[in-house]
């Protein structure tokens, strides 16, 4: 009796870290619940429930002639790492299917948590490549990529001194924002007078657009989960309305010291 409940208790932890690690990657909703479904169905004679909002995982797995075994999980983290989500769900069939043992699946799940697609080297360097790449994209001359180039230089330096101090995330896009915005102005004004101010601004805030986050925000309200669809909107807005600020203050700042009647 002692090993089942083990057992059991294994089984949940196993299910509520594939759902954390998918909720963490930017998973919808929908995905995160049904994965975590499946997981809790392999419990014969067991009532499995589960319950994923954007911030906190509800598992519960009832037993009815014995406790029910219930485990809540804060989930304060996001990010997009569709890798994760793509290795977690070849766990779970693996899983499912009798591949894998349940404290196999767990040590497989807790090894992708660790993991990273990316080193910071090759982040910061897309930010760059993004920089760059969108200003060809937007009909930019070649000087517009170079100037955008070194913008995203700027932003990756930005980025990496912001998770060092530990900035929230709309205090770490509004900085970067207004950064991307000032050295735009600045190397117009006093460097490269023939790039298009407006070219390079809008290629070099696309590595903070929350594109792929307003995109899972429609796919949960599509799937009927409107308050995770309604919260993820709503960080999409929030980091639409940092970047606008950042850029805002910082031309704002740029025409006070030169005068006000800079002309843009």
């Amino acid at each position: 009796m002692k090993n089942e409940k083990l057992n059991e208790k294994l089984l949940i932890e196993t299910a509520a870290l594939a759902g954390e690690i998918m909720l963490i990657s930017g998973a919808e909703i929908n995905r995160v619940e049904m994965t975590i479904q499946h997981i809790l169905n392999l419990a014969d004679g067991k009532q499995g429930e589960n319950i994923v909002l954007s911030t906190g995982i509800y598992i519960s797995l009832d037993d009815p002639e014995g406790d029910t075994i219930t485990i809540v999980r804060r989930v304060a983290e996001r990010s997009t790492n569709l890798n994760r989500i793509y290795m977690v769900n070849n766990v779970s069939r693996e899983l499912c299917t009798g591949k894998l043992s349940v404290s196999e699946a767990y040590s497989q799940l807790s090894d992708i948590k660790k993991t990273e697609l990316y080193r910071p080297f090759t982040k910061y360097l897309g930010y760059v490549g993004t920089c760059c790449f969108f200003s060809l994209l937007f009909a930019g001359s070649l000087w517009d990529c170079f100037a955008a180039a070194l913008v995203g230089i700027g932003l990756a330096a930005v980025m990496a001194l912001s998770k060092r101090i530990r900035f929230n995330d709309f205090c770490t896009e509004t900085i970067a924002a207004f950064f991307i915005g000032l050295a735009v102005l600045c190397l117009k004004d006093f460097i490269m007078p023939n790039i298009r101010r407006d070219t390079v601004i809008v290629s070099a805030i696309m590595p903070l657009v929350p594109g792929v986050v307003f995109t899972t925000a429609i796919r949960d309200t599509l799937n009927g989960d409107y308050s995770a669809g309604a919260a993820r909107m709503l960080e999409a807005i929030t980091t639409a309305l940092a970047v606008a600020a950042g850029v805002g203050a910082s031309m704002g700042l740029f025409q006070f010291f030169m005068g006000g009647e800079y002309r843009w």
